[in-house]
């Protein structure tokens, strides 16, 4: 590629701040003219959906039903931790075109293998789409046998329809943008006829007066606490992938960055996924101080301000209609539970209508982690181990890993490993001690790699800083916890 050939001949206006030892240089390039709000929306909508479809409609619930809202400060903090995180993942994907993980490289070479680890740890269990086929058997009523081959048919619909899109984002965005508006309109309609007013006092009552960290309480073990905060937003490498996304939507140096498309239906662009960045003069930094504002608006609002109002009526909904300590509630059966009453209370329709919310959601859910997962892995191997190769794009990379995510995903299902919410518990446990690792590296990569001006400083500095400490005390209780129970006995 002409482009790498540049790069390495060492003749290029080089980026002093930006290491070099492990990738290559980073040349100037002036920063694009940024795109009003009304032409980014959306940029955020991929990480709120998965968001809803794992956090806000199963774990945040599950803890619900079983020790009711106390622990709902937990939700809110994870939300606006998460906040922080994205828009510092943003920082340097806007500032230099590259993701956060290609920045960690930077630094320490091993960062990109180990994330493509942590994330195939993170996602390559099909919980989400285990559970869209469980909520669905609550309306049809057929059996566990069927729902296995049920989740391994949409796994397969999946694989097709993210491989044989033009444009990977804007089918993934569509969909999940559908998804986003259908659940946010049953919401809006449970909140004036499924939630009770005690379902709402008790938001007071439990949520503020008897907050407390329930270790322990109604047999909630650390690895669903922890993986709770972890998806009280979107968690884990779900995050980190922000910066994919903000890139494909054209935001930032990320428009410099050739999108990823289907091998079969679009024209394949090869690219080696090394940014650019820009000189700090009077222009480029008025275009930078643009592009940070209507960034932080669209992420504040799509992610933050949604997603915490749909976590908050999916809590006080499932308040309202399974009282914590009523039921056991086996892995997703408390879904079951609050859909009958909610039938029994509003009518038939409405019990079926959260089912289908619920398939939609964690159908939809599947379809994004798949996406993020092989758009993540393509990323780092086009980068790091491919970049010179005219024949491996990350559009063929990413193609080929969606397919290994399939089958992968199918063989654990048919071995008979396909209980939802213990599925859903491990991929978020993994997600909170991946948060705690690139808490830290984001404040390394912000304060090292980018130039005064472009750098975290402040309260953002700050709130980064009690990310690490934060997502760091629960995954060390964690990994006690674990080396307790099964090297020391208990």
């Amino acid at each position: 590629m002409s482009e790498t050939t540049s790069r390495e001949g060492g003749g290029g206006n080089y980026a002093p701040d930006i290491p070099s030892h492990n990738l290559p240089p980073v040349e100037y390039r002036d920063l694009p003219e940024p795109k009003k709000l009304r032409n980014i929306v959306g940029a955020s909508v991929i990480i709120l959906a998965t968001a809803i479809g794992s956090g806000e409609f199963v774990l945040w619930p599950y803890i619900t039903s079983q020790i009711g809202l106390v622990f709902m400060w937990g939700a809110i903090v994870g939300f606006l931790i998460q906040y922080f995180i994205n828009m510092e993942i943003e920082r340097y994907t806007l500032a230099t075109g590259e993701t956060a993980i290609t920045g960690f490289a930077r630094f320490w070479k091993p960062w990109w293998w180990l994330f493509i680890l942590f994330v195939m740890g993170q996602n390559f269990w099909p919980g989400w789409a285990t559970g869209a086929s469980t909520t669905l058997s609550y309306i049809f009523g057929f059996g566990d046998g069927a729902i296995t081959y049920l989740t391994v048919a949409a796994l397969i619909a999946i694989g097709i329809a993210l491989t044989t899109s033009p444009v990977v984002y804007q089918t993934v965005e569509k969909i999940q943008g559908a998804m986003v508006i259908a659940i946010m309109a049953f919401v809006f309609v449970a909140v004036f006829v499924g939630t009770t007013g005690e379902g709402w006092g008790a938001l007071f009552t439990e949520g503020v007066t008897q907050a407390t960290l329930p270790i322990g309480q109604g047999g909630l073990g650390i690895a669903l606490l922890l993986g709770a905060l972890a998806f009280a937003g979107a968690g884990g490498a779900n995050n980190l992938v922000q910066s994919n996304y903000i890139r494909d939507k054209g935001m930032g140096m990320g428009m410099r960055i050739p999108r990823v498309v289907s091998p079969i239906t679009g024209e394949e662009e090869a690219s080696e996924g090394i940014g650019f960045m820009f000189p700090q003069d009077v222009s480029n930094m008025r275009r930078w101080k643009q592009w940070w504002r209507v960034a932080n608006i669209e992420q504040f609002v799509t992610f933050f301000v949604i997603g915490v109002i749909s976590l908050i009526v999916f809590a006080v909904l499932t308040r309202s209609t399974v009282p914590p300590g009523q039921t056991e509630a086996a892995d997703l059966e408390f879904i079951r539970v609050e859909g009958e009453a909610l039938s029994n209370i509003i009518g038939p329709g409405f019990g079926i209508a959260f089912w289908a919310a619920g398939t939609f959601a964690l159908f939809s859910t599947n379809l994004g982690i798949v996406d993020y997962t092989c758009r993540l892995i393509a990323d780092q191997l086009n980068t790091n181990a491919t970049r010179n190769s005219q024949f491996w794009t990350e559009s063929k990379l990413y193609f080929a890993f969606v397919w290994i995510m399939v089958v992968l995903g199918s063989s654990i299902l048919l071995f008979g490993f396909n209980q939802p919410l213990v599925l859903l518990i491990i991929s978020s446990s993994v997600a909170g001690l991946q948060m705690f690792i690139y808490s830290g590296l984001l404040i390394q990569l912000n304060r090292k790699a980018l130039p005064e001006g472009v750098r975290i400083t402040g309260y953002r500095l700050v709130v980064m800083w009690i990310s690490f400490a934060f997502f760091g005390f629960f995954s060390v209780i964690l990994v006690y916890s674990v080396i307790s129970e099964n090297v020391f006995g208990g």
